[in-house]
């Protein structure tokens, strides 16, 4: 079975993690996928809006650290990169339902959605700095916007978890809803987006985001520095421990 799956509702391309024996965590080929599915999504006129969520109760705990650690440089044909400039080109909005483990990418790729929605089981973390890294997806300015500099700092430079109460508090996600009801909740969140004059949708998503060319400068900013520091020694210790856990 697919670790990326794909259903398309009523306009709304659902796009759901499912690796659940590795806590969803992205391999390589999971990132390939989901980037040429929100492409060919982008491209079709009866999609008008995509959902992400996890399967078995994970949104995602973030990269495969042993997969990553083999996958090559980070340039612009890295799946991942890719992945992330995705992201961030994207006109057609994204909703994410979280559940579960969202750490690193996790979390970082909810700063990129339009809408997110989690339930009180979900568990956010960035321990880029607890891993001998730096923050990726542009976190490093978009967090600091969202929840103030001090907050930011706090969140990235102790890498601690945090509840989806406080990521509401924060700002990070829209609303704290009941597990049994997310879902549901967010797909129909999702349809209603769908059902929008689409052409008024992506140019308001657009102007909402004016600050694209400052999000991509700092995107490339960071994966300079995440690339040098990977190599490190630093680094290289903490992940021989993490993956000896």
């Amino acid at each position: 079975m697919s670790q990326i799956q794909v259903k398309d509702d009523q306009g709304v391309r659902i796009i759901s993690f499912n690796r659940p024996e590795k806590r969803n965590a992205f391999n390589l080929k999971m990132y390939q996928q989901l980037t040429e599915y929100l492409i060919q999504g982008e491209s079709d006129n009866d999609i008008r809006t995509f959902m992400l969520r996890g399967e078995g109760n994970c949104f995602t705990s973030g990269n495969d650290i042993a997969d990553f650690l083999a996958s090559g440089e980070l340039n612009e044909s890295h799946p991942t990169v890719q992945f992330l400039h995705c992201l961030l080109n994207l006109k057609k909005p994204i909703v994410a339902a979280v559940s579960g483990a969202a750490v690193g990418i996790g979390t970082t790729m909810l700063l990129h959605c339009d809408l997110v929605y989690a339930d009180n089981s979900a568990k956010f973390q960035l321990p880029f700095v607890n891993l001998a890294l730096v923050p990726e997806a542009a976190s490093s300015l978009l967090l600091p916007l969202i929840v103030g500099q001090q907050k930011a700092a706090e969140l990235i430079l102790l890498g601690e978890s945090f509840t989806a109460e406080t990521a509401c508090e924060l700002n990070i996600i829209n609303r704290v809803i009941e597990s049994s009801e997310l879902n549901d909740f967010v797909f129909e969140q999702a349809k209603k987006l769908a059902n929008q004059p689409p052409l008024s949708l992506q140019a308001s998503k657009k102007l909402l985001r004016y600050n694209q060319a400052d999000v991509k400068q700092q995107m490339l900013a960071e994966l300079e520095v995440f690339s040098e520091r990977l190599k490190s020694d630093e680094a290289k210790a903490r992940f021989q421990a993490f993956l000896k856990r």
